[in-house]
């Protein structure tokens, strides 16, 4: 078994949508907590906050 996608990202609201098309699944809005990481309940993608990001969430 292939091992889930990792995704850096700089801001700690995230969005995933399993890449759209058929292999896709609903949109859904995550939020990174405190582990500096969060997972998608669907596809499993785990995005993780940059090193040096800003914790804070964009307005």
């Amino acid at each position: 078994m292939e091992a889930p996608e990792t995704v850096e990202v700089e801001t700690v609201q995230v969005s995933c949508d399993g890449g759209g098309g058929a292999a896709g699944h609903p949109k859904v809005f995550l939020v990174i907590g405190e582990s500096n990481f969060v997972e998608c309940p669907y596809c499993d993608k785990r995005f993780a906050l940059k090193a040096g990001a800003k914790r804070s969430a964009a307005h």
